[in-house]
């Protein structure tokens, strides 16, 4: 098998079944990149995936800047599409979760993060990128990260200590003496499953999707062999139906990072009782 190990894509292997070759199955190597600058044992280096995230960002900003660098009244189709785009996220995940006066303040960050993680999705299905950006744990991972520390901070701004603290652990003394042990589970959950889950439910889905396509895609090639054609028509058909679920779930779980944030953010600004 001529692939790299570490590019495992259906277009870099001559394998096909009856040659006496394995099935180059997909697996946690499909997700490892040589480096493109630097090196990889220093941990001072730029790979594919940090391109893409890069790329990622000019894209939303050209795109945001292209539509309303000369707004106007009768919008054009480009300002027509960002602001739907935007109002969406405004009114259908900020508004209608934390309120208009206290969300609109907060409506630049959640527009922001669902845009930059849609287009970090996005990437799976594109030509030549073909790898979504948040399969690799550290991006959603630090996305939550920034997510968590403004909710922390507005929590201990806006209720003080003793406020936030009867915020994250659910202070309810009519709990009696089952109160420590309820406190306890509130505050790990809160403060330790909250924001792993946040992360870790982006980052799996993307990586099983993304895991999902590239077996159906290898399996195509694989099988253009003799009878073996047949089965590869199939497996590619399951492609053709993996990539429009994908584009399904790509904007689904960036609206659900979002939708959660916003859940946070309202957590930290209610009153306790």
């Amino acid at each position: 098998m001529s692939a790299d190990p570490t590019q495992v894509l259906a277009f870099e292997t001559d394998c096909h079944i009856f040659d006496g070759c394995g099935f180059p199955a997909p697996g946690l190597h499909s997700f490892l990149f040589e480096p493109l600058w630097g090196d990889g044992d220093s941990n001072l280096y730029f790979n594919k995936t940090m391109l893409l995230a890069l790329l990622g960002s000019l894209v939303i900003v050209g795109f945001f800047w292209a539509a309303f660098r000369k707004p106007k009244v009768v919008p054009g189709k480009l300002q027509m599409v960002a602001e739907a785009g935007y109002d969406f996220v405004r009114r259908g995940v900020v508004y209608e979760t934390i309120g208009k006066k206290e969300g609109e303040k907060y409506v630049p960050l959640v527009v922001s993060l669902f845009f930059f993680i849609w287009m970090m999705n996005l990437w799976s299905i594109i030509p030549v990128a073909q790898f979504p950006v948040t399969a690799i744990i550290s991006y959603p991972a630090v996305l939550a990260g920034i997510v968590y520390i403004i909710w922390v901070s507005l929590t201990f701004k806006r209720h003080g200590f003793v406020g936030a603290f009867k915020n994250f652990s659910g202070y309810d003394k009519s709990l009696g003496p089952v109160l420590p042990l309820a406190m306890l589970i509130e505050l790990l959950s809160n403060l330790i499953v909250r924001p792993f889950t946040h992360a870790v439910r982006l980052f799996a889905n993307m990586f099983a999707g993304h895991t999902l396509l590239l077996l159906f895609t290898i399996a195509s090639w694989y099988l253009l062999n003799g009878v073996g054609i047949a089965y590869a028509g199939v497996s590619f058909i399951m492609v053709i139906v993996m990539t429009a679920f994908e584009l399904f779930i790509q904007a689904l779980q960036a609206y659900v990072f979002v939708l959660l944030t916003c859940t946070f953010i309202q957590g930290a600004l209610a009153e306790h009782h």
